[in-house]
């Protein structure tokens, strides 16, 4: 594990990420797949949830209901995805502590709309970004061939969600304050990662 982990990578990242994740992420999270499966029970979840809420607090944005509308059914699909891979493998559901990284990144919204509505859609693609990166190491690196197919399965709409999110926030902002605005967030979201979280997770 790891020589392979050292080795240089073929995994694709989206260009907004500042910084690539710590090798060492790769080998915490490979050594406690049973705990990031269960996180990534959660995770997808609360995706699912960011974007109903967001359909909720913003119900005349017709453009912006329909793709989220989207958006929660394939999380929710991917949530129920995950939950067989749970059953099978013998992992109970259970709570888990979150990272600091969504409230960290969750405070650095604005108040005033549509900075709001703007910097809330910019944070959800960063944070597919991520994912679609993460869950792409997983799948490169995992041990069990199935499990690995399935994680390198999830990237290709883990990379159209942050589309979707980053498109979405053009709606409401020119492009060029969009783009540095997202800069800004993913340069933050990069530093949360800097220190590794004790706690294996998806996102720590």
């Amino acid at each position: 594990m790891k020589d392979r982990v050292v080795s240089s990578r073929a995994v694709a990242t989206i260009k907004i990420l500042q910084q690539p994740s710590n090798l060492t992420w790769v080998e915490q999270a490979i050594a406690n797949l049973d705990t990031i499966l269960l996180d990534h029970s959660h995770c997808e979840r609360k995706a699912a949830g960011v974007a109903i809420n967001l359909m909720f607090r913003y119900p005349s944005h017709q453009k912006l209901v329909r793709q989220l509308t989207a958006i929660a059914s394939e999380e929710l699909a991917h949530f129920e995805q995950v939950n067989q891979w749970l059953e099978k493998l013998g992992i109970p559901l259970a709570p888990l502590n979150s990272p600091p990284y969504f409230s960290k990144l969750k405070s650095q919204v604005r108040h005033g709309e549509p900075d709001r509505l703007v910097d809330s859609l910019l944070i959800s693609a960063i944070i597919e970004a991520r994912s679609h990166e993460r869950l792409g190491l997983i799948g490169e690196y995992c041990p069990q061939p199935d499990l690995a197919k399935f994680y390198c399965s999830l990237m290709a709409s883990e990379a159209r969600h942050y589309g979707i999110y980053w498109l979405l926030a053009q709606e409401y902002s020119d492009r060029a304050t969009v783009e540095t605005r997202l800069a800004k967030l993913a340069e933050y979201e990069s530093s949360i990662l800097a220190t590794l979280h004790h706690e294996p997770r998806v996102h720590s």
